[in-house]
């Protein structure tokens, strides 16, 4: 028992360390305690994360716990997303950034907090006497449908409550990481608790009903799980982790298929950081049942542990391939209105004000890390610094600390920022974690060697290893670092130093002590520096920053600049911003503000792809640069290239559109058509309702019956044997006639469409347009309208006895 605690000390200390692939000496993070970030943009964006995260109250935050417990709240329960139907999903979020926060800062008031609402956690979970504890809206009676069999599933819904699983993830994570990370022993046992009463639940349920219950969104429920194996050293939670791994993702991704386009991005990306758990945890299927059966077989059972699965781990590399190389944008993000778009189209990206989410990004810096410190592959920390120096860094305002969601790529438009007592999206649960764990990946290490993987200033605390590392830096506004070292004695160990693959060959400097150190690697890997180190050695870095150019991964002639690591942007305006900081409506965080016109839009017009001789510093403005010669039209020649992780509450050039001089009049009158053609709609359009899309249907109140998503031709559509409805709002009740857009060639489909329940058409789908998408259009008849007093109108498809009602691919109210 001895050898067996101590083996599962190993595998959690320095926060959920991944065991290495068998060819790897162990690499692990140090803990957030054992690193302090120092004066700089990091620490800021720390700071500004606190004073938001204090000023919530945990009773608010708590109360959805208690009604469900049935114990009268302290506080009444929060609004926005936390009082429609996800609710308590936020307080899951908050006990990990709390225990982020805490470890990384030491501020007491954090511990204080973290402690209190475990209690609370713990006083309603011991009133529903069977472990469960959660905040879910009548989750008693859909957790009562589930244990009996009865699984209604759509992609953002189970037996129709928006997310279930996905929102109880969020305790689950936050519970294991206040014990690992914040070493609260009383969340352990409400986790355990909790833990076993899910695998109770599910326990009769087979692998199928499992599967089609995994279609509904449930963010990283086997890699919690998985942790969860490793801190109790139980094999039932692994099974359990196994059991709950999508194999609709997983199959395909092991087969190195991808089949991501029109999947809801960050449903995917959660799923898949638990392959990798479960990789690094899994090797030979029989090795926990060998160590109790025969303990002497403990070294051949750990090697088989250690080892891990490569077929789970080969299909998290490739789902990392695929999504950084293929579907991320310069910033390190990914997604368009949350789902990937096809790899050789990024039209929508440019287009719609709804980038990368945040919580991608959050999700693929977990992923990257895993593999980072599982292979120990350059090319993980390389997208690891521009996800976090570009998206990260800029997804809160330095000041007041509101969280971004979107990160629109569209030029001249602008982010919008959350209000601490007002909004309460995923991203902003994601938000408050992201900046209180920003030392978690400075540096890293194995048994006695030092990473220094990311430029940041900061302060490494080794204490088992009696050694201080202090980091003095101002990268990127400057090119260099400087590392001190201050030891107990001195030692002998490789101090593993990055060599970013935006430096170009040759041009890394290096020096011990003031004298060069030479070295033969390249870009994109490590340089070793192996001696016997003393107090008051310094290394100093110097890595040279040059303009470069990054085109849209779909080669169309959309362009990013970008100095080393760092992601340039112009601010253009800061007209029409309307609501910059977001209310608690339910789409609060979309920037709705006026779209500018594409062919408004300045333009780099240049005969040459790379047009990086006509990007110049601005003398005296460290990271500033001007391009007057290639800009179109004159207007915009003045403006400044600056970081976009520093552009807050302004409209903003990422991507540029490049092209000669000859092809800029049809270009122009290309994009005029085609935007006159939106424009022209979307000022008819009252509301719309793109089906199949988690935030729309969920904004538009979807219900449904026997009723299905999915996507064709980079469209989502839906369609049911049963029947589907949306409400839509018709504010000034100028809306009178639906417009819907089909699919050409569906035929033998038969349906009624309703509007508050009344018949206003049938349609038969008989496949005679062709293959091609095309709109109809439904005058609502003037009593449905006269008689509708709360300005909502309820569409419904519903299907003719054995046929099917649909697709709908998108559905507006116009005017």
């Amino acid at each position: 028992m001895a050898m067996k605690n101590a083996l599962i000390i190993f595998i959690i200390s320095g926060l959920f360390i991944p065991l290495k692939r068998a060819e790897n000496q162990q690499l692990q993070s140090f803990s957030l305690a054992e690193v302090r970030l120092l004066e700089g943009p990091f620490q800021r964006a720390q700071q500004a994360d606190m004073k938001y995260m204090l000023a919530l109250n945990p009773d608010r935050l708590l109360a959805p716990f208690l009604i469900d417990a049935g114990i009268e709240p302290k506080a009444p329960r929060y609004g926005s997303w936390e009082s429609l139907g996800l609710d308590g999903h936020t307080a899951g979020h908050y006990l990990s950034a709390l225990s982020f926060m805490y470890a990384s800062t030491g501020k007491e008031e954090l511990i204080k907090r973290l402690d209190y609402m475990i209690d609370w956690l713990a006083r309603c979970q011991e009133k529903n006497s069977n472990g469960y504890v959660a905040g879910i809206p009548d989750g008693k009676s859909l957790w009562n449908d589930i244990a009996a069999g009865k699984i209604n599933v759509g992609s953002f819904s189970l037996e129709n409550r928006w997310v279930p699983l996905y929102n109880i993830h969020k305790l689950f994570a936050g519970l294991r990481d206040a014990y690992l990370v914040a070493g609260n022993r009383q969340a352990l046992d409400v986790l355990i608790k909790l833990t076993d009463w899910f695998y109770d639940l599910t326990r009769n349920l087979t692998d199928e009903q499992i599967q089609t219950m995994l279609r509904s969104e449930h963010g990283g429920l086997n890699e919690v799980f998985a942790d969860v194996s490793v801190i109790t050293g139980d094999q039932k939670y692994l099974t359990l982790a196994k059991r709950f791994s999508h194999r609709l993702i997983l199959d395909p991704l092991i087969e190195g298929k991808d089949e991501l386009t029109g999947l809801h991005a960050n449903t995917q990306i959660p799923k898949v950081v638990g392959f990798e758990r479960i990789a690094e945890l899994t090797g030979n299927e029989e090795w926990a049942n060998a160590i109790r059966s025969n303990p002497t077989t403990l070294g051949i059972c750990v090697f088989a542990w250690l080892t891990g699965n490569e077929e789970w781990a080969n299909a998290a590399r490739f789902f990392w391939s695929r999504v950084v190389d293929n579907r991320s944008v310069s910033i390190g993000g990914n997604s368009v209105r949350e789902h990937f778009n096809p790899v050789n189209d990024f039209s929508s990206m440019i287009e719609s004000v709804q980038g990368p989410e945040s919580c991608n990004t959050y999700n693929m810096l977990k992923l990257t890390r895993f593999l980072f410190l599982a292979d120990q592959e350059c090319k993980y920390m390389d997208y690891y610094e521009r996800a976090l120096f570009n998206h990260i860094l800029s997804s809160e305002e330095p000041d007041k600390g509101g969280f971004v969601y979107f990160t629109p790529m569209r030029p001249r438009h602008y982010r919008v920022y959350s209000q601490p007592q007002q909004c309460f999206w995923c991203c902003v649960g994601t938000g408050m974690e992201n900046h209180g764990k920003y030392g978690l990946m400075i540096y890293s290490h194995n048994e006695k060697d030092v990473f220094v993987n990311l430029f940041i200033p900061s302060v490494l605390k080794w204490e088992e290893k009696g050694i201080t590392i202090t980091q003095q830096t101002k990268f990127p506004f400057q090119d260099n670092t400087e590392i001190k070292l201050k030891m107990l004695v001195a030692q002998a160990f490789k101090l593993k130093i990055r060599y970013p693959a935006w430096v170009r060959q040759g041009e890394m400097k290096i020096s011990v002590n003031g004298q060069p150190f030479r070295f033969s690697e390249d870009p994109s890997s490590y340089v070793s520096i192996d001696r016997k180190w003393k107090s008051g050695d310094v290394v100093s870095v110097t890595m040279p920053m040059h303009t470069h150019i990054e085109y849209l991964p779909d080669s169309s002639s959309w362009a990013s600049i970008e100095y080393g690591p760092v992601v340039l942007a112009a601010i253009t305006d800061t007209t029409d911003l309307n609501g910059l900081y977001a209310d608690d409506s339910r789409m609060g965080h979309v920037a709705n503000g006026p779209l500018y016109p594409l062919e408004d839009d300045p333009v780099i017009v240049s005969e040459d792809k790379d047009f990086v001789a006509g990007v110049h510093p601005v003398n005296g403005k460290p990271l500033t640069f001007t391009m007057p010669d290639l800009i179109y039209p004159e207007k915009y020649r003045n403006l400044e290239l600056v970081p976009f992780s520093g552009i807050h509450e302004a409209r903003y050039m990422i991507y540029w559109p490049v092209m000669t001089a000859d092809s800029l009049e049809s270009r122009n009158k290309a994009l005029r058509e085609k935007e006159d053609q939106l424009l022209a709609i979307e000022s008819m359009t009252v509301d719309q309702v793109a089906p199949g899309e988690q935030q729309p249907e969920a904004e538009h109140n979807f219900k449904g019956e026997n009723t299905e998503s999915g996507v064709f031709q980079g469209k989502h559509w839906r369609h049911a044997k049963g029947w589907f409805s949306y409400d839509l709002n018709n504010t000034g009740r100028e809306g009178c006639i639906l417009r819907v857009t089909y699919y050409g060639l569906d035929r033998g489909r038969n349906f009624d469409i309703l509007v508050n329940d009344q018949v206003i058409a049938t349609v038969k789908l008989d496949g005679s347009h062709g293959n091609a998408f095309f709109e109809k259009e439904y005058t609502i008849p003037q009593d449905i309208l006269d008689g509708n007093q709360n300005d909502v109108l309820n569409v419904k498809f519903k299907a003719h006895k054995g046929s099917v009602a649909g697709g709908i691919y998108y559905l507006r109210l116009i005017k």
